[in-house]
């Protein structure tokens, strides 16, 4: 049976802390994302963009509070989270794979939400950062460093029901690649019942071992499994055109193997790629990327 992929656009930069993210999901567009996708042999419906405020139109002190501490932008990032999950439930109630585009990693807390709405799901989050952060936590008060605890509930986001996904349990939550992490973020996702492999774990055990174990705990005793991919996953030398680069990631043959083991293991129920900079970017070459690695993901195979 072949697969379709519906693509919703999320293009804001709310909860980043440098302009032009806000213009990755035209990047992975322009970069050729339906034909890589056709391709693979995916049928692509093209959902279009949220209709979000225009970055120019919000006020630049904008910060509000949240529990005991910061989150800038929030009421926007709560529009835009309420938005993508409404189009998320909509595209896997008729059948599609959704795959959200970012947009900076904020975009996270609805497609989330959105795909465990009816169902209980997994996550694999492949990121060089924990997203671990709250309000009362982050040094910067960017929500983009925050979706993973919003999702779970943890901290200032306990109860917050926009935020929060009903059908995600910590223990099928998995972080692949971790290299960088604010002190409390590690004490926090030691204290938790996520499984975080680092680099240093790539490093010892290979790729391929790494995500194996991964799928096999973000799968257990679910209905699916929600992708987050962030760009910044990928060594800045592959992927330069990210907001918040962090050098020692994975290649462009491991993240390559990375989503083909996704898609053979059958168990994708959402995709999401997010913190595309074209502003920041070399020739369009990571938004090019990204459409690669979204190929793979969805099924494309060399041979």
């Amino acid at each position: 049976m072949t697969r379709t992929a519906r693509l919703i656009g999320a293009p804001t930069d709310y909860g980043a802390n440098r302009r032009g993210v806000d213009m990755g999901p035209s990047a992975i567009r322009y970069a050729g994302l339906a034909a890589q996708l056709a391709k693979a042999g995916i049928d692509v419906e093209d959902a279009g963009d949220l209709n979000v405020p225009l970055a120019d139109e919000r006020a630049q002190d904008d910060s509000v509070e949240l529990g005991d501490g910061q989150a800038r932008f929030i009421d926007e990032v709560e529009e835009v989270s309420t938005l993508l999950a409404d189009e998320v439930a909509s595209a896997l109630r008729d059948g599609s794979t959704p795959v959200a585009l970012g947009g900076d990693h904020s975009i996270a807390i609805g497609s989330v939400r959105g795909s465990a709405r009816d169902a209980d799901i997994g996550v694999v989050w492949f990121d060089a950062h924990g997203d671990f952060n709250t309000p009362s936590t982050s040094p910067s008060g960017n929500v983009h460093g925050m979706p993973l605890a919003a999702a779970l509930g943890i901290g200032d986001f306990e109860g917050v029901e926009w935020a929060n996904a009903r059908g995600l349990n910590p223990e099928n939550v998995v972080l692949v690649g971790l290299r960088d992490l604010d002190e409390t973020e590690k004490r926090v996702i030691r204290e938790s019942d996520v499984t975080a492999y680092t680099m240093s774990d790539i490093d010892e055990r290979g790729i391929t071992p790494v995500v194996e174990d991964a799928l096999a705990v973000a799968g257990e005793d679910t209905d699916g499994v929600h992708v987050s991919l962030d760009l910044d996953w990928l060594d800045p030398k592959e992927a330069p055109g990210v907001g918040t680069p962090v050098r020692g990631g994975v290649s462009y043959r491991e993240a390559h193997a990375a989503l083909e083991m996704v898609a053979t293991s059958g168990v994708l129920r959402s995709l999401e790629l997010v913190e595309v900079n074209p502003i920041l970017d070399q020739h369009n070459e990571t938004a090019e990327l990204a459409t690669e690695l979204a190929a793979s993901a969805l099924g494309k195979r060399i041979l």
